[in-house]
């Protein structure tokens, strides 16, 4: 044990939102029954990558007695997660950020008549979508105002076939996230 910086989350301000989880390159924190945690002292670097990305300010760094960070504990915890990753089981997190690829179904775009959504993976909000999802790797990517596949009548055809798609909110807006 050592005094160093490490990650502590307000359990009572923490929403689950995940964001945070993401954001840890180490994978020090999780979210286990519906709240961000700190799952290894030995995983967390200490510097603080995850802080910005927590809307309810849950997360600070503190000076405190803690284990050393491991970095062949995190190689190795960090490569266990991507493979879990790669054979697409879901990681615990909101339901919404979860990473999918789809394909209509011949029936589905019959029912859509002429006009076929060329949508193709979920989430799309950028403040949900994982740096690491699948559809990402090597894609053209569309980035879009959240607005503006409901404001153009082609936005679909136009632009989404055959690409990756992430939305922001407008500025000034905060997305609503459960």
């Amino acid at each position: 044990m050592a005094l160093r910086n490490i990650v502590k989350i307000d359990q009572s301000k923490c929403n689950g939102c995940g964001l945070c989880a993401n954001a840890c390159a180490e994978g020090a924190i999780a979210l286990v029954d519906g709240k961000a945690r700190l799952i290894s002292e030995i995983y967390c670097d200490g510097l603080g990558a995850c802080l910005g990305h927590c809307p309810q300010g849950a997360i600070t760094v503190e000076q405190r007695e803690a284990a050393e960070f491991d970095e062949k504990a995190t190689q190795e915890h960090l490569a266990s997660q991507k493979k879990a990753a790669s054979q697409s089981h879901p990681q615990a997190m909101c339901p919404g950020m979860t990473a999918h690829t789809f394909t209509p179904s011949k029936a589905e775009d019959e029912r859509q008549g002429s006009i076929q959504s060329q949508l193709r993976h979920w989430p799309v909000q950028l403040k949900l979508v994982s740096h690491a999802a699948p559809y990402f790797k090597d894609a053209d990517l569309l980035l879009t105002a959240d607005c503006v596949p409901f404001a153009m009548g082609d936005f679909h055809s136009r632009f989404l076939k055959d690409r990756s798609v992430a939305s922001a909110a407008q500025a000034g807006r905060r997305p609503v996230l459960h």
